[in-house]
């Protein structure tokens, strides 16, 4: 059987940039396994995927022409329907084999097979593999159906009259097996052995020789680099050198690596020149700068190694490698400028009014219809912070204060224009304005995903916001109704979840919580619901928003922690800052001799008391009758005050190794004690008994959750 390899190009207009990677192996791997199913692939058989902006092409290193023959089985029907009482074929039987296309089977040659209620008849055989040549119109369409395609198109195709759907129009369709053009039509558009390259650097139509001169042919005759992972890594590298060249560097940050994907997809054949502007507009806030020269222009912006600090030059990646690229430079240059000279200008302009002056403008914005403007959530995360404030012995007055400017850059001219700005810039103007430096962090701070560092007494009041802000949104944007459902989460209420979980691990990092400290999660739930005021929440709210951060952490530690530990710690609902804590002890505890017994005597005391109607009476000595229940009673009154003692402490580890030595008399008792006896002053008695025990060992967790 012959084996070539295989090209397929798809010619297009400019793809989407965002896409275009996802794109290209998405269409790579999904003719790859159309083929795969088909058997048509070689046992070595390496797959390589090009994306430009113009096009998408996929090559197979070995197809086949045809298949292998296959062996099948197929099911035909039931032996008593498909054979007569002599055990000859039924015209049921005759009809289904013709249908097939297998009616030169006898019955001899059919094999039967059970599936455990009934025997069938069952074709057995081989079947010629299938053909390359009729197959690559079903490959290449199912290829192009699994395309991720973020917004399709329609379009007209070249007679005037069809319409179809795609990314981008095609205008030209390559399908090459060795050096031979295979016959098929996608949208509209006929397969042949002609590409075009660059769009102003090639102007030929370039005549593919065969499927492995792809590559070479477009760099050499088209000045394309096909290869999506070359060309990014050339624009790397040409980076780099010019940075190193000029004693910079283009940064570190994951914008810089998002950055350089986009570009990848916006040029075929790269090229890196410096540009500069003037260095008057380093007097801005240099996120401004950065911004606009990454998220408008797609520069890379070039900072000093050695401080970090914005210089007054980018670098541009070009589509056209030229001798001289002057034009394309200074073109650039006066591209960037109005847009540097419009952030000074907005920049210049807010600083002539205080941000504590823009408060009150944020009445005119409306934060929800139901939840009043940004003034009104500003006022209530004003006293949320206040609060937290005090709970944690914090400077009340600037966790206020920080909470009273946090939304006032909103109306600023600088945000209007970057949006994504939004808290740092307030941060800045609030530093100008002379603000403590401890509310211009909090400013800056206010809307990063997580906090990733302990507190301390500089970042405090900035946690305090932080925290203010995402339980308001939790409880107000909840509280309406507007929950999250599946994957659809639109006002980010799992984030704000995960955020306040991880200021509350910071802050226990930095001991701002501890066993003494009054703030808990349901008093904190339960005073920003009183913030609302005239509002109507729904009243099952609080606890609903408090099992929902309790499920966020539950399934955050579920990567790390046994499952079984995590639910034995979240089933007590401990306060937050000790969750982290609490499983690592119990982690350690489920890894003792004593544990397994110990949980299944939790398990089995869980389920007696369950049985118990109304209070259980203090245990009496007296009519402890048995030796067992007597000896568990010592046990407990010796461990019980250690382990509630370790407990005080915080410390869990050692509260539960206490409750471990308790394992010999509970399995003595179980097995030598009936509790649920028919004396009602006994029963109760060993219940009391019993439940003074389970207190003891639920202390730190639910161990009856580790029962196997």
């Amino acid at each position: 059987m012959s084996m070539n390899p295989l090209l397929i190009e798809l010619l297009t207009e400019e793809l989407p940039p965002k896409a275009l990677q996802k794109l290209g192996k998405a269409f790579a791997e999904g003719f790859q396994q159309a083929l795969q199913k088909q058997h048509l692939l070689g046992e070595q058989c390496a797959l390589e995927y090009f994306a430009t902006p113009r096009r998408l092409a996929v090559r197979l290193s070995q197809v086949l022409a045809q298949a292998p023959e296959q062996a099948f089985a197929e099911k035909l029907m039931p032996v008593k329907v498909g054979l007569d009482g002599n055990g000859n074929a039924t015209p049921a039987l005759l009809k289904k084999l013709a249908a097939k296309g297998l009616e030169h089977l006898s019955v001899a040659e059919l094999s039967r097979e059970s599936d455990g209620k009934q025997d069938y008849l069952i074709a057995n055989g081989t079947a010629p593999g299938t053909q390359l040549n009729a197959f690559l119109q079903t490959a290449i369409d199912e290829a192009i159906a699994g395309l991720p395609i973020p917004k399709v198109m329609r379009y007209q195709l070249a007679d005037g009259k069809t319409s179809v759907r795609f990314v981008r129009p095609v205008h030209g369709l390559v399908a090459l097996f060795g050096n031979q053009v295979l016959p098929v039509t996608i949208l509209g558009i006929a397969s042949s052995h002609i590409t075009q390259g660059h769009r102003f650097l090639s102007t030929a139509p370039i005549q593919l020789q065969d499927a492995n001169s792809y590559e070479q042919q477009l760099e050499t005759e088209g000045k394309v680099i096909a290869s999506y992972e070359k060309r990014r890594d050339l624009i790397n590298s040409q980076l780099s050198a010019e940075a190193t060249r000029l004693n910079a560097t283009i940064g570190q940050d994951p914008e810089v690596a998002a950055l350089l994907d986009e570009v990848t997809s916006l040029v075929e054949y790269p090229a890196v020149y410096v540009g500069q502007f003037d260095e008057k507009f380093l007097a801005v806030p240099p996120e401004c700068l950065i911004l606009t020269m990454r998220l408008n222009q797609k520069y890379f912006p070039l900072f000093n190694p050695d401080t970090g600090k914005l210089t007054h030059r980018f670098l541009i990646v070009s589509n056209m490698a030229i001798s001289n690229p002057q034009n394309i430079i200074e073109g650039n240059e006066r591209v960037v400028r109005p847009r540097l000279a419009d952030a000074e200008f907005f920049f210049n302009t807010d600083r002539k009014l205080p941000l504590a002056a823009r408060v009150e403008q944020l009445a005119s914005i409306v934060y929800h219809n139901k939840l009043g403007s940004q003034l009104d959530r500003s006022e209530r995360v004003r006293k949320i912070a206040s609060f937290i404030a005090e709970q944690l012995g914090a400077n009340v007055a600037q966790a206020d204060r920080a909470a009273l400017l946090a939304k006032a850059d909103l109306t600023s001219n600088m945000v209007g224009e970057f949006p994504e700005l939004q808290g740092v810039i307030g941060a800045y103007y609030a530093q100008a304005d002379g603000e403590p430096e401890a509310i211009v962090t909090a400013l800056a701070n206010q809307y990063r995903v997580r906090y990733d560092k302990p507190v301390s007494n500089d970042t405090l009041t900035s946690a305090i916001l932080f925290i203010a802000e995402r339980i308001e949104s939790l409880i107000g944007i909840w509280g309406i109704g507007l929950v999250p459902t599946g994957e659809r989460d639109p006002y980010a209420l799992r984030r704000a979840a995960l955020g306040v979980i991880s200021a509350i691990e910071q802050l226990a990092a930095g001991n701002f919580l501890n066993r003494q400290t009054s703030l808990s999660l349901n008093s904190l739930l339960e005073f920003t619901a009183g913030t609302f005021g005239h509002i109507a929440l729904n009243p099952t709210t609080v606890a609903e928003v408090q099992e929902f951060i309790y499920e966020r952490y539950r399934n955050q530690l579920n990567g790390d922690y046994d499952r079984s530990v995590v639910d034995a710690v979240i089933a007590l609902t401990p306060p937050l800052h000790e969750i982290i804590d609490r499983v690592k002890a119990v982690t350690t505890f489920a890894q003792l001799p004593e544990a397994e017994s110990l949980a299944a005597a939790n398990k089995r005391i869980g389920n007696l008391l369950k049985k118990v109607d109304g209070s259980l009476p203090e245990i009496n000595a007296e009519i402890l009758q048995e030796p067992a229940e007597q000896a568990l009673a010592s046990t407990i009154g010796k461990i019980r005050p250690l382990a509630m003692e370790h407990f005080g402490k915080g410390e869990f580890e050692a509260s539960l190794s206490s409750v471990a030595h308790t394992r010999e008399a509970v399995d003595a008792f179980f097995t030598n004690v009936m509790v649920m006896v028919e004396d009602e002053a006994v029963r109760s008695n060993r219940l009391a008994l019993l439940a003074q025990l389970h207190g003891t060992m639920n202390l730190v967790a639910d161990i009856s959750r580790l029962a196997k």
